[in-house]
């Protein structure tokens, strides 16, 4: 008697599912492990550099981290020019400033040591070096014609994930709101991910961090772009940031902890790479120009809004991630809702605000930054339409 079941009506689904077309192009070696910061030198040399720029923040010299990644990159014989004055939110100014050193060192390989600003800030001078004009000229996809020099990313935080992604968020000075600049040759050549170097983070900066990455892979599993591998990527970092995440926040020396939320941070922002984000992030980059907000802050408190409001609209999507999290099965009827308080329970866990009259945002700007959200380019891959009215009845649900 045979032993094989019987296809059923699941198994047709998840072939089905399976079988959707998709472009996954991978182009980021990832080496991952406690100490992989040691192979900084020779991954370096190994991409042919001569005279390496190193994009960071000030932050990170008292924990070491910036003497330590100059010692291994001269060890390995390659002059190092150090740019730490990278801010929040880099600007075009960020960028052109470090242009102009990239330029005057004639630098040929780029590290981003740090959060996403980092990464950021150094992508943006990487467009400029190997391309020239203005950020401007790169907004959008594809705009880069000539080839860029190689990148390694190594991230200290454990959020954006941007070591996995070929965008550089840039704002613009005047306005301070963001541009996605984005081109495949953008991608970083290497990322490595050393969960020693995310032992540093004060709690403050864990708990936004860890809110941004958690939102990229609920997000990112739902939008209109999502395809079978971001739906991996998605589900495999969820898993791992969901139960990481509130083990960091109580003990933040647990290093297999720590290495979890990395490797699932950078797995998230391979999903986004895949298939984009939502109205979640949408709504927090006017939160963020407006009130300067800690973009991980303004995550935190528009997500589980994002969450309900889309919930008719996802299938049991929502329901599966509730599942990998255990807290019901996927089939509950009940489970974005279920995922909609978790999201609320971690963000105060990690002692953030859930709420945006907790940040002194005037309800009087609510129009505004609803008409400004509906220009952003994330919220139109949101998989529940959304247009100034709905931005603005997010935003209220919020207040």
């Amino acid at each position: 008697m045979s032993v094989v079941p019987s296809p059923d009506s699941t198994t047709h689904s998840l072939l089905k599912g399976w079988l959707e077309p998709f472009d996954y192009a991978p182009r980021t070696r990832v080496v991952f492990g406690p100490g992989t910061i040691q192979q900084l030198g020779s991954l370096a040399v190994e991409q042919g550099a001569q005279r390496v720029l190193l994009v960071t923040d000030r932050g990170l010299r008292a924990a070491g981290h910036i003497d330590l990644a100059v010692k291994i990159l001269t060890d390995a014989q390659l002059p190092v020019t150090v740019i730490d004055d990278v801010h929040n939110n880099p600007t075009t100014l960020d960028v052109d400033r470090g242009l102009a050193i990239a330029k005057a060192n004639e630098i040929d390989l780029i590290v981003g040591l740090g959060g996403g600003s980092s990464m950021d800030c150094a992508k943006g001078i990487n467009f400029l070096l190997s391309n020239g004009g203005k950020m401007e000229d790169y907004w959008g996809t594809g705009k880069a014609k000539l080839p860029m020099f190689p990148m390694i990313a190594v991230p200290t935080t454990s959020g954006t994930g941007s070591e996995a992604q070929s965008y550089a968020l840039i704002a613009q000075p005047e306005t301070h709101m963001k541009m996605a600049c984005g081109d495949k040759k953008a991608a970083c050549k290497v990322a490595i991910l050393d969960p020693l170097l995310t032992l540093s983070m004060p709690k403050s900066v864990t708990a936004a961090t860890g809110i941004d990455a958690l939102s990229h892979a609920i997000e990112s599993y739902v939008t209109t772009k999502r395809n079978p591998i971001s739906l991996l990527f998605g589900r495999k970092s969820w898993g791992l940031l969901s139960r990481a995440f509130p083990i960091v926040l109580r003990d933040p020396k647990h290093a297999a902890a720590r290495g979890a939320m990395l490797l699932g941070a950078h797995l998230a922002g391979a999903a986004i790479e895949n298939s984009m984000l939502g109205a979640t992030h949408a709504c927090a980059n006017p939160l963020s120009a407006h009130y300067d907000m800690v973009h991980g802050i303004a995550i935190g408190i528009m997500l589980p809004h994002v969450i309900r409001f889309n919930a008719g609209h996802v299938g049991d999507a929502y329901g599966k991630l509730a599942e990998v999290a255990g807290l019901c099965n996927a089939s509950n009827p009940h489970g974005a809702e279920r995922l909609a308080d978790y999201v609320t329970e971690l963000v105060e866990l990690s002692g953030q605000p859930t709420r945006l009259r907790e940040c002194n945002v005037q309800t009087e700007m609510i129009a505004r930054m609803a008409a400004e959200a509906a220009k952003q380019w994330t919220g139109t891959f949101n998989p529940r339409p959304v247009s100034v009215a709905e931005f603005e009845e997010l935003y209220t649900c919020a207040w």
